[in-house]
């Protein structure tokens, strides 16, 4: 009798279980407590937001391919996956936080640079390799430009983002992942230097035009993050009061410049001096940004958001000016060329599938022209299949 009564007792606990419990039980080990990440990725919203909540879903139930991601189709009914799923879209009860504390924890180095050559050991030309982001299944690859040959692969942290950086010399590419861990690649060892997690949710790097450092910007929480190039050590955080929206590195300048996403700001910080402060210079902006690029002259950004549903230039030497552009209603970088007669601008509208070209002058923001093409997408997200037309003097895509 008691075989009897036990049964249905167990059968009573799992139904109850919350997702709370659920997540305690089955994902805490991998993705941290408050789901702040720990060998696998931080589970916020902050982190989720690309992320569609039925994909989400279909991650629980079915795992992801080659990753240490599991299916817990067995483990948990569909109600549960269900809950889960909402679950992981809410912010956690205390809110996730990351201090200098933690950045300092998570330095590792991963190579002695003292006890490395300093010249290629491969046969492949130093300044013609393809860093090749894989983010189906988190790994990169380092390929030779004029083989094809993939030197190296090894498996990244989750969601590698923003583009790899470069140092000056082009010995060591600098990447960085969605949950905040940065990355220390020696292109001439083929080997990981060191990494560091700078953030529970991050934007993009920069690195120096002298090489000697590197900036990173998050959005969770929201601040900048100063490391040394060497290896990755921590110099300082720098709070913006606002999460970080891009940040790029001006080498005429000799700054980084950073755009904010929730203050009408844009900060430039110089590294000119031999021992600089990284004093913010703070520069009024009509807007909150959501990316930028710069003029072919690095005196003015031409800025976008998604918020405003228009774009504006800036001088970071003068006032915003600029009138609005539905060409740059969404955030995307752009391309810029010198034509044989003047000089041209061209931003992607990623939500209206065209493009535009802003010539010479992209103060006022006057397109010469706008072109459809049959694909939406940012100039980054497909790059094979992207194309010049200097004649015309716009872009198609997938042509």
């Amino acid at each position: 009798m008691k075989r009897l009564l036990l049964v249905p007792l167990l059968w009573a606990t799992a139904a109850h279980a919350t997702p709370a419990q659920d997540y305690r039980q089955y994902c805490e080990s991998c993705h941290g407590l408050n789901r702040i990440g720990a060998s696998g990725p931080a589970l916020l919203p902050e982190s989720l937001g690309r992320i569609k909540p039925d994909e989400v879903r279909k991650v629980i139930e079915q795992g992801r391919p080659a990753s240490q991601m599991a299916a817990f189709s067995a483990q948990l009914s569909a109600a549960q996956m269900d809950g889960l799923a909402e679950f992981l879209q809410q912010p956690p009860d205390s809110p996730a936080t990351w201090s200098e504390h933690d950045i300092r924890n998570s330095h590792s180095v991963l190579a002695d640079l003292r006890q490395l050559p300093t010249t290629p050991q491969h046969h492949a030309d130093p300044l013609n390799l393809f860093v090749v982001v894989e983010s189906g299944d988190h790994h990169m690859d380092i390929v030779d430009g004029d083989t094809f040959a993939v030197l190296d692969r090894f498996p990244t942290h989750f969601a590698v983002h923003g583009g790899p950086k470069f140092s000056p010399d082009g010995r060591f590419v600098y990447f960085a992942s969605r949950d905040g861990w940065i990355s220390q690649y020696d292109l001439h060892n083929l080997k990981l230097i060191a990494e560091i997690r700078v953030g529970l949710n991050t934007r993009n790097l920069a690195v120096s035009k002298d090489g000697r450092w590197v900036l990173a910007g998050n959005y969770l929480p929201g601040n900048l993050v100063l490391l040394d190039a060497r290896d990755l050590s921590l110099v300082k955080t720098l709070d913006t009061g606002s999460r970080v929206s891009a940040v790029y590195t001006a080498p005429p300048r000799n700054s980084f410049i950073v755009a904010l996403k929730d203050v009408n700001e844009v900060w430039e910080l110089s590294y000119a001096d031999a021992r600089p402060s990284f004093e913010p210079r703070r520069i009024q902006a009509q807007d909150v940004l959501d990316d930028f690029s710069f003029s072919p002259d690095y005196r003015q950004l031409i800025a976008t958001s998604r918020k405003a549903g228009g774009g504006q230039v800036i001088d970071p030497g003068q006032r915003p000016r600029g009138h609005r552009h539905p060409a740059l209603r969404h955030a995307a970088p752009g391309f810029r060329d010198v034509l044989a007669t003047q000089r041209a601008m061209g931003v992607c509208h990623a939500e209206h599938q065209q493009g535009a070209n802003l010539g010479d002058r992209p103060q006022d923001l006057d397109p010469d022209q706008t072109d459809p093409h049959p694909r939406a997408g940012l100039f980054h997200a497909q790059p094979c299949e992207l194309a010049l037309c200097v004649e015309r003097r716009v872009f198609r895509a997938g042509q």
